[in-house]
């Protein structure tokens, strides 16, 4: 069953001679709890490429389906909601709210949605994520890395059927990058979690389950990476 489906997307900013083509009809799906990597250069479309299948910005043209449901026929509201239940981000930047402590910063998107968070799975998460020892300290007091991975827990704490992942080794050393994504390798294996993730580096790329290629707009497949 695919979880995800990018159907002839495209996405034009401007008009006539200025008119740029981020994103030329691209099509694919990703079966639940693939993790696949979107390589590209700067410029490419691949971000524009995300925040589409995020329902961050709407395309020019096509659809995409998130769990069968075509996320840009929802109205407004009834799309925040889905994206909050359904989609967990991670940014290179890490965004973590810094008046907040990592436990808090973890199960905030709960709160947004007035739920309280389960506490086993959150024991779980900090357990997995290594930070049960750092549970108290704000993000000042953490290293890139662990910013990360609070960061990786504050995506998975809603139990999210699609994880959207932005660069998120991009400012990370080799031995942080490494770790982050073993844990979002884990977090497919383990959650059944269904991952697509911007990277430009071709080596963390050769480490998820599929690789696609986006360059002037226009999707290559390169289909699974070898074992």
């Amino acid at each position: 069953m695919n979880l995800l489906e990018v159907r002839s997307i495209s996405k034009t900013y401007g008009k006539g001679e200025t008119a740029v083509h981020a994103l030329k009809d691209v099509s694919f799906s990703v079966p639940k709890g693939e993790f696949v990597a979107v390589v590209g250069e700067s410029g490419s479309g691949k971000s524009t490429l995300l925040n589409m299948i995020g329902a961050l910005d709407v395309p020019t043209s096509g659809k995409v389906f998130i769990d069968s449901r075509d996320t840009f026929a929802m109205k407004e509201k009834s799309l925040t909601v889905f994206r909050r239940r359904n989609i967990g981000f991670i940014f290179q930047s890490f965004h973590l709210i810094p008046e907040l402590t990592v436990e808090q910063n973890i199960v905030f998107p709960m709160l947004l949605d007035y739920q309280k968070p389960d506490q086993n799975y959150l024991e779980e998460l900090l357990a997995v994520l290594n930070l049960k020892e750092r549970r108290r300290h704000l993000p000042s007091q953490l290293s890139g890395g662990q910013q990360q991975r609070v960061a990786i827990g504050r995506a998975l704490i809603t139990r999210p059927a699609l994880i959207l992942a932005d660069e998120p080794t991009g400012n990370l050393d080799t031995l942080n990058s490494n770790e982050v994504i073993a844990l979002l390798k884990e977090a497919s294996g383990k959650y059944e979690q269904t991952i697509v993730m911007i990277t430009h580096n071709r080596n963390i790329a050769q480490t998820a389950d599929r690789v696609l290629q986006v360059s002037d707009g226009v999707l290559t497949d390169f289909g699974r990476c070898q074992e």
